[in-house]
């Protein structure tokens, strides 16, 4: 892997979190200063509305019992990460898009109240808090419980954070009228809401169950499906880091994903994350222990050799062997009658003579090309049957064996000797005679087959060419399936692997063995013959069949044809450079690291489609296996309910907040997702928030800084007599301003329509 064109990334160390001091309340006192709590899923921001910055925290918690004290403790924050242990009891007021865990909510908020310096047993401040788009009507009824009951707040005003953060990056003078359509990235959904005059139209707002955490966890997910061996655990955080840092948008995913199956370009848009690993110990060797272990390699090496080369001549000397047995024992056919013969056959193993036959062809084709591997192209025959006497025939002398066909009862005792000899060279004259004739018909066939091929190409071409791509094809898929099979062979789960040891089990209890293939002893001699080694190349994997090499010097014998003849077919067609581009696609997807330390490769994470693919997710939900639309369907549908005039007042600020917003490409991705769905004519503007982490708590605070703050709150006289349920109509509330209808209309709720 050249480390040279990609920048190496680590993660960053765990930072322990400071002590942090309560401020000082005496500002404060008896002022009634509104009090803005924004309760976001992953932060907790809080602070008095006169404030430049508001006090955060993870909105986390843990009920700990220290073991030193034996003392039960509340651990808020980054706290959590100081004790261990604390982090697998932690958790959230919001269980994904909804409030529920009002006890976690009640430790958070006497934190906030702590941090703030509020030393009073009542909190006697207004307090504005955020809620989500269309929140649950029955946690609201218990966060107004919350806060009512137990703190005591003089109001309470409840808002949409993506309007607050729509209505700062606005900053109205006088009263608000802005227009835009505002597109909020959360935690746990996407909402897009419409705001004409300053008032959300939330009768037409829609809610993504997408977010940020999800979008984690499919990047996690994708993580582990890449590196499923990875030595240390990835968790959540650094999942999210990693989104944060590298992922982006692409404004054309399709021609991203096209580009990408360039290998080249696909290695250059990778990011490298290094995880810590333990460096290894470097064994340093002087020169000379370098070149004795150099030459004790190449001693083995040669060593191997020899023993390889000796295997093969001692199995090429035992076919040669059975070859010359079966000659013998087919030769033995004139000399006794037909029973005895026939007994002989099924003592060795054979059915009939067409069995011999087919056995001494195979054998004789096994040898021929045994023998042209290394280099020997001398017929098999040949070799095989020369009998080291001055009465050899040469391959070209004429057939002359006289004493053949003379009675043995004519003969004396040499004449017998001299029989015996003629009989084996006649024999050794006929193989040759019969394998000579065997090469000229496959010759005549083969060049027979070659005139009709260049009749039918010279006749139809293109009808050649198709059927030529048919057989390569069928030959690739071939191959494609035994690599499948191989692989699903590795994993001993597989339903393969079950079949493979099934015939394994059944081979070791066969005991019904012909008696060829028994010794003396009667031990089980599988393997002593052609077809048993066609069970074992189902159960071994590692070994390449002689199929295999037919069907590869046949597919590229087809290549070259094709490649020959067809000017559509070129050397990207071919099945070497598909499965090179392939390999080296697959190394660019996945590098691994041949040299240096093997720990540092295995500790790297190689980002590159992943980057732009969980970005993707928000426009095509179902990528990731969630039935929902995207951001682009959710805004057409939107803008449709709206007239020409309208949406084009929509279009001229589409409005983005919320943390995902500033991923890279996000501007570009909406303007390439809208401009379609718009007039010609309509304006199109992108706008992302100045600050998304805190424009929705600063908007808070400025508005509580108007007049019109104190007529929008939920007073505590008005909790009495009401209840929690208590609803007041405001543009910023999670209330339909324009057609009088509650998001909730479905709940019971009273309604405060003053």
């Amino acid at each position: 892997m050249n480390e040279d064109v990609l920048e190496v990334a680590y993660l960053p160390p765990p930072i322990l979190p400071s002590p942090q001091f309560p401020d000082s309340y005496e500002s404060y006192r008896g002022q009634g200063t509104p009090l803005i709590i924004d309760n976001g899923a992953t932060t907790l921001r809080f602070g008095f509305c006169t404030s430049g910055s508001p006090k955060s925290g993870p909105n986390i918690i843990s009920k700990y019992k220290d073991r030193k004290t034996n003392k039960p403790l509340v651990l808020f924050g980054d706290a959590i990460d100081t004790e261990p242990g604390a982090r697998n009891q932690a958790k959230t007021p919001w269980e994904g898009d909804i409030l529920l865990n009002f006890d976690a909510l009640e430790n958070a908020l006497d934190y906030a109240f702590i941090q703030l310096g509020i030393d009073t047993p009542n909190v006697d401040h207004p307090v504005m808090m955020a809620e989500r788009l269309s929140s649950n009507l029955h946690s609201r009824a218990l966060t107004s419980e919350l806060m009512f009951e137990l703190y005591t707040v003089p109001s309470l005003v409840y808002c949409v954070d993506s309007i607050m953060s729509f209505y700062h990056n606005n900053k109205p003078h006088g009263q608000f009228t802005a227009d835009g359509l505002v597109i909020s990235f959360n935690t746990a959904s996407t909402s897009v809401i419409p705001i004409l005059n300053g008032r959300g139209i939330l009768s037409n707002a829609k809610r993504i169950p997408w977010g940020s955490s999800q979008v984690t966890e499919y990047l996690l997910r994708l993580i582990q499906l890449k590196y499923p061996t990875f030595p240390t655990r990835v968790t959540s955080s650094q999942a999210n880091w990693m989104l944060q840092n590298f992922c982006e948008f692409s404004s054309d995913y399709p021609t991203l994903l096209r580009s990408l199956s360039n290998p080249v370009t696909l290695s250059r848009s990778g990011k490298i994350i290094q995880f810590p690993f333990s460096q290894s110990p470097v064994d340093e060797k002087t020169e000379e222990e370098q070149a004795r272990l150099a030459e004790r390699r190449k001693e083995q090496g040669k060593r191997l050799q020899e023993m390889a080369a000796k295997a093969r001549i001692e199995k090429l000397e035992a076919k040669e062997k059975d070859l010359r047995e079966m000659l013998e024992l087919r030769d033995r056919k004139a000399q006794i009658d037909e029973l005895e013969y026939s007994d002989m056959l099924h003592a060795e193993g054979f059915e009939n003579d067409g069995a011999l036959d087919f056995a001494i062809k195979k054998l004789e084709a096994s040898l021929k090309k045994s023998k042209k591997k290394d280099g020997d192209e001398e017929p098999v025959s040949l070799t095989v049957m020369s009998v080291p006497d001055t009465h050899t025939l040469h391959q070209d002398e004429p057939a002359n064996f006289p004493l053949v066909d003379v009675p043995d009862t004519e003969l004396d005792e040499d004449q017998l000797k001299e029989k015996r000899k003629q009989k084996l060279l006649k024999a050794g004259w006929e193989a040759r005679m019969k394998v000579r004739s065997e090469k000229q018909r496959e010759k005549e066939e083969r060049e027979a087959d070659e005139r009709r091929e260049a009749e039918g190409r010279e006749r139809d071409p293109a009808a050649w060419a198709a059927g030529l791509r048919k057989n390569q094809e069928a030959i690739i898929n071939r191959i494609k399936d035994r690599a499948r099979r191989k692989a699903a062979l590795s994993d001993r789960k597989s339903a393969a692997a079950q079949a493979r040891m099934k015939k394994i089990a059944s081979l070791a209890n066969d005991e019904r063995v012909p008696k060829k293939r028994r010794k003396g002893n009667g031990d089980d001699m599988f393997g002593a013959n052609d077809a048993d080694w066609a069970i074992y190349r189902k159960i071994n994997t590692a070994e390449q069949s002689s199929d295999e090499e037919e069907e590869l010097q046949q597919l590229q014998m087809i290549e070259q044809k094709l490649l020959s003849h067809d000017p559509t077919f070129t050397i990207e067609d071919t099945h070497a450079y598909i499965s090179t581009k392939r390999s080296a696609l697959i190394s660019a997807f996945k590098p691994v690291y041949d040299e240096g330390d093997p720990a540092v490769g295995k500790t790297r994470i190689h980002l590159n489609t992943e980057r732009w693919r969980v970005c993707e997710t928000w426009f095509s939900p179902s990528m990731a296996g969630v039935d929902s639309a995207g951001i682009g369907e959710v805004v057409q549908n939107i803008l449709a309910a709206f007239s020409v005039a309208e949406r084009a007042r929509l279009a001229q600020a589409v409005f983005l907040t919320g943390g995902p917003s500033q991923l890279p490409g996000l501007a570009a991705k909406m303007e390439s997702t809208l401009r379609p769905i718009l007039s010609p004519e309509d304006p199109l503007r992108i706008v992302k928030a100045l600050d998304p982490s805190t424009d929705s708590w600063r908007g808070m605070a400025g508005f509580a800084q108007t007049d019109e703050f104190a007529r929008v709150g939920v007073t505590k006289a008005e909790y009495d007599e009401w209840g929690g349920e208590r609803i007041k109509k405001w543009w910023g509330g999670n209330w339909n301003m324009a057609a009088q209808v509650p998001v909730w209309t479905q709940l019971g709720c009273s309604l405060d329509t003053k």
